[in-house]
């Protein structure tokens, strides 16, 4: 078993990892189980862990390879928005800073946007720009090399700016 000073190293991650398992899982008694499941493997397995390298995205990538070995399996159905796509929920729009209607309204149209995305796309924005991962660690966490994540963040970016493209901000 882990010892202390790890513990409660990684458990100081619990609401990233339990946003990204949102992301990934789109349930919250589902996020719960993966989060769970992520720690009794971080924990079992503490002895793996390269002190002095990046704890968090150790963690992320338990966590996603958790969800590739036991959640895509089932492949469950997603609910699907009227729009027909996929519902993904972006846990950073939750908490909006001012809630005035034009701020909730790009909310609204990122998050429609952010559907549009293939999910490697999503999920490495989700990872460098609201996470705030290294790229190295993206890469880590996404099993690619460091040049893809920087080619999937670029090529989001420009999806999305084509997709906003007929927003307009007052």
């Amino acid at each position: 078993m882990a010892d202390p000073d790890f513990q409660r190293q990684a458990l100081a991650h619990i609401d990233a990892l339990y946003n990204f398992a949102m992301y990934l899982t789109k349930r919250p008694p589902d996020a719960d189980d993966l989060v769970q499941e992520t720690y009794l493997r971080a924990f079992r397995f503490s002895h793996r862990f390269q002190p002095g390298t990046h704890l968090r995205a150790w963690l992320f990538q338990i966590l996603r390879n958790t969800f590739l070995t036991f959640y895509r399996v089932r492949e469950r159905e997603s609910p699907v928005a009227e729009d027909g796509v996929p519902e993904w929920d972006v846990p950073m729009f939750h908490h909006a800073p001012d809630n005035d209607g034009t701020t909730m309204e790009a909310h609204t149209d990122l998050e429609r946007a952010m559907r549009h995305l293939p999910e490697e796309f999503r999920t490495v924005l989700l990872l460098a720009e609201v996470e705030g991962l290294p790229l190295e660690e993206v890469a880590r966490v996404m099993a690619c090399p460091v040049g893809t994540v920087k080619s999937r963040i670029f090529r989001a970016k420009e999806r999305l700016r084509g997709l906003l493209r007929d927003y307009e901000t007052p």
